[in-house]
């Protein structure tokens, strides 16, 4: 039923002026959407606080309550057909609606309660639905949804993701939203965080590490209240710069079963290293940074190793925000371990002194659909250096792309092997005092693989070819932008 709800909703916003990708309709979907759930979230709470003889105070004052201007029901549960619609629906919404749920970022006791969310959420965002007609029938049809039990939200966060995905697909701006899920889940599984961790991404997107690893912990152990607690409101952490993936990534979060996300709207790279204190270090971080921008001259001043490329300048503030004995899970684009600009040089020599890199997984080309990048996911821990640097190529028996995507089956043999670090055919080790000290080359180059004497398939050469025109067009774009 959710999954043919979202269909119809995107349907209806194909047609409305205001809406023109499948960004704009994630987006919209988004509010309408929250505003349901957290109508479902008010009833639940007034229900518990009933069956414990208590009474509850709604956090949305009645006349903006959904049940009031958004589905106003007949005795028979239908929807009156005096509710608002057309233009009077707009205005409302426009008016009333969202300068109502602004002011709650304001007025909410802290920053880590839901009311901050509402409040912060509808500061970032506007109401593009042009047709107050088409957007009486995506409340209609959002007010189908139900939230009320585990497995209702469980669906719910899934399809969302699923939404997240495809506004991946849909083009170049939307790939830095989402990262394959079989791949997060595989990076929170190996770097294992407990609960009483601090977990931190500060390119948080969609929220998709932060979401997959509050589900390993939820399953973890069995919970205590206290465990509960700890999650809510003292585990997860989160930085976003672009207002769309704050929106995302927060609701993403609060679908999962966060109710106040610790996610904040800020350039995570304007935020100068030498003023991070240890009351800001995490015991665990967990990422995928933007890789192919470049930052202004001024943002740079903030690193001690000058770079315009976004993603070094990630890993700096990576490294010196992890507490020391924390452990990071990183993707990073594949060049970065063999670049020879001096700031990749200072960056590796400082990943291998300061950290003990441990792993290094070769993910193939088309890991990430829509982006021809390769990539790799760098595994350290804090506090001392590398010995010895345990590599895992992976090396599959097909080509990934949108119709076949990464699996977690795919990745099986690297969780099974990093265990131990073992050596077989795609996987090999290295000793950090081999390595050479005046480069500090890290390339992934497989002693072990046997070579194919097979020339490459065309079809591969021109997959090669669309991902080095996709990957060229982001750096122009980017370069663009700071023109």
């Amino acid at each position: 039923m959710f999954e043919q709800t979202f269909k119809n909703i995107d349907d209806i916003l194909h047609k409305d002026a205001g809406c023109g990708s499948e960004l704009d309709y994630v987006e919209q979907t988004s509010w309408v959407l929250f505003l349901k759930y957290l109508d479902d979230l008010e009833r639940d709470k007034a229900t518990a606080a009933e069956l414990s003889g208590k009474s509850y105070s709604p956090i949305i004052a009645p006349e903006y309550q959904w049940n009031v201007w958004a589905t106003p029901k007949l005795a028979n549960s239908a929807i009156d057909h005096n509710a608002l619609t057309g233009d009077d629906l707009a205005d409302f919404v426009n008016i009333q609606l969202f300068p109502y749920l602004k002011k709650f970022k304001t007025s909410a006791e802290s920053a880590d309660t839901i009311e901050y969310k509402i409040g912060e959420i509808f500061s970032e965002l506007k109401n593009r639905i042009q047709s107050g007609y088409n957007l009486r029938e995506v409340i209609n049809r959002i007010d189908e949804l139900r939230f009320r039990t585990h497995t209702e939200k469980l669906e719910m966060s899934h399809l969302y993701e699923d939404k997240i995905k495809n506004m991946g697909n849909a083009g170049r701006n939307g790939g830095e939203y989402y990262t394959p899920r079989p791949l997060i889940k595989t990076i929170v599984k190996v770097v294992a965080p407990v609960i009483g961790n601090t977990i931190y991404d500060g390119a948080v997107g969609s929220a998709g590490f932060l979401c997959e690893a509050f589900e390993y912990l939820k399953h973890s152990k069995t919970l205590t209240t206290t465990d509960v607690v700890t999650l809510q409101k003292n585990t997860f952490y989160g930085k976003e710069k672009k207002s769309l993936a704050y929106i995302i990534g927060t609701m993403n979060m609060i679908l999962h079963g966060v109710e106040a996300p610790n996610i904040v709207h800020t350039n995570t790279l304007a935020e100068n290293l030498a003023d991070i204190q240890e009351k800001d270090r995490y015991d665990v971080i967990l990422a995928n940074p933007p890789f192919g921008g470049k930052e202004r001259a001024e943002v740079q001043q903030n690193f001690p190793i000058r770079t315009g490329e976004t993603a070094s300048l990630f890993l700096q503030h990576f490294i010196k925000i992890l507490k020391a004995g924390g452990k990071a899970g990183v993707v990073i684009k594949n060049t970065f371990l063999s670049n020879t600009d001096n700031a990749s040089v200072a960056l590796r020599k400082q990943l291998l002194e300061n950290c003990n890199l441990h792993t290094v997984l070769d993910l193939p080309g088309g890991t990430f659909t829509g982006a021809g990048v390769k990539t790799v996911v760098l595994f350290f821990e804090k506090g001392s250096a590398t010995h010895n640097v345990w590599f895992y190529q992976l090396n599959l028996d097909r080509n990934l792309g949108k119709t076949n995507a990464l699996n977690e089956k795919d990745l099986e043999e690297f969780v099974d092997l990093q265990k131990t670090k073992a050596e077989s055919e795609n996987s090999w080790s290295i000793a950090a005092k081999d390595i050479d000290q005046s480069t500090f080359d890290l390339s992934a180059k497989n002693p072990n693989k046997k070579e194919e004497a097979a020339l490459r398939q065309p079809t591969d050469i021109l997959a090669a070819m669309k991902a080095l025109d996709e990957e060229s067009a982001a750096i122009l774009d980017s370069i663009l932008d700071l023109l």
